[in-house]
């Protein structure tokens, strides 16, 4: 059994259910701004995940759901600009304490932390994102507990792909057998078992219940706190919540 030498975290319905009512809400504000009559409702936002990045999503909506809009000849330009605008907002979101971290995420965190274990960062949103959150759940010193912090276009393939991950192993110096990573969807599980991780967490929530994690090694609802367990995609309950003890033993 390989020692754990650290943790990476994906960001976005990992560290805190951001998605539903934190980059949706604050992409339909964009869309406002801009003078667009487009929605993303609850149920639309979550077929636009299977498109990973905030940028390739607007793409991906244009191509595939909104084929009547006529986009200007600097596409680019144009999402780039809905895009900032979005963060903007998204980070006005988090300042008003709209999205707090999921149950056990700050216990677990502070837990490594104490046993000197590095944490880290592999995620597709962009770093103003990733500061935000922290930032308004944890307090602007928890920048500095992540050794690693790989966000956004700091790689050029983005989840499913394993580049984040295969760029944060490398910046740490570890090989992929002494870490664990935490994700909650499918895409991130393929990336992290693409880059060799095979110690893989996952935290489901509403938009990723049912995805395929079978390359996963647990799968949860929760990390869990003292009197709440997290329980199994089987219903049943872990005996305590997650901990250096259990994720040593997976």
């Amino acid at each position: 059994m390989s020692e754990v030498k650290a943790l990476i975290f994906d960001v976005d319905g990992t560290l805190a259910d951001t998605e539903r009512d934190g980059h949706r809400v604050a992409f339909n504000r964009a869309f406002v701004d801009a003078g667009l009559d487009w929605d993303w409702d609850v149920a639309l936002y979550g077929k636009l995940l299977v498109v990973t990045g905030g940028k390739e999503r607007i793409k991906y909506y244009l191509r595939d759901f909104n084929t009547t809009f006529v986009p200007p000849e600097d596409l680019d330009g144009f999402v780039a600009g809905l895009h900032a605008a979005k963060t903007e907002h998204y980070k006005a979101l988090m300042a008003e304490g709209r999205v707090p971290l999921r149950p056990g995420v700050e216990r677990l965190l502070r837990e490594a932390r104490s046993a000197g274990i590095p944490l880290a960062i592999a995620t597709t949103t962009t770093m103003d994102n990733v500061i935000s959150l922290l930032e308004n759940t944890l307090g602007a010193e928890s920048i500095g507990w992540f050794a690693e912090i790989g966000a956004g276009d700091i790689v050029p393939a983005k989840k499913p792909a394993p580049d984040i991950y295969l760029w944060v192993l490398e910046r740490l110096g570890l090989a992929p057998e002494h870490v664990v990573a935490f994700e909650d969807s499918g895409h991130g599980v393929t990336s992290a078992a693409e880059a060799g991780i095979t110690r893989i967490v996952v935290t489901t929530n509403g938009y990723t219940h049912g995805q395929d994690f079978s390359r996963a090694r647990m799968v949860l609802d929760q990390f869990g706190e003292p009197g709440m367990l997290p329980r199994r995609a089987d219903g049943d309950s872990l005996p305590g919540p997650v901990d250096l003890v259990l994720l040593a033993a997976l």
